[in-house]
């Protein structure tokens, strides 16, 4: 089970999420998650959907099983992704190119 629990760090640490931020988002005690991800425990099936929204993963993912995204990104992108899609259309552009620009920028230097 020792697999389980790197996984789960391994999920919030690629969720952009510190302990402290996950049990904030799940409405645990950060102990809980330390708890989780160093032991062969896993959450109480309440929690696993909240943690798995969280994650930006599917429940499946999380438990380890048919690892497959769930095509939103979890932590902190996935809340400014959906604080943007709230903005009106021009705005939406306006950010995209600036992102879009970054990463173009990101791309040269590794080339």
């Amino acid at each position: 089970m020792a697999e389980t629990v790197s996984h789960l760090r391994r999920l919030r640490e690629a969720s952009g999420l510190s302990v402290r931020e996950l049990a904030r988002q799940i409405e645990q005690q950060p102990s809980n998650v330390s708890f989780w991800e160093t032991t062969d425990k896993l959450p109480r099936s309440e929690v696993l959907l909240s943690m798995a929204r969280a994650l930006g993963v599917s429940v499946e993912e999380l438990l380890g099983a048919n690892p497959k995204r769930n095509g939103t990104p979890g932590g902190r992108l996935g809340k400014t992704t959906e604080r943007i899609t709230q903005l009106p259309r021009r705005q939406q552009g306006k950010i995209l190119d600036v992102v879009e620009a970054m990463l173009a920028q990101e791309e040269a230097k590794a080339s």
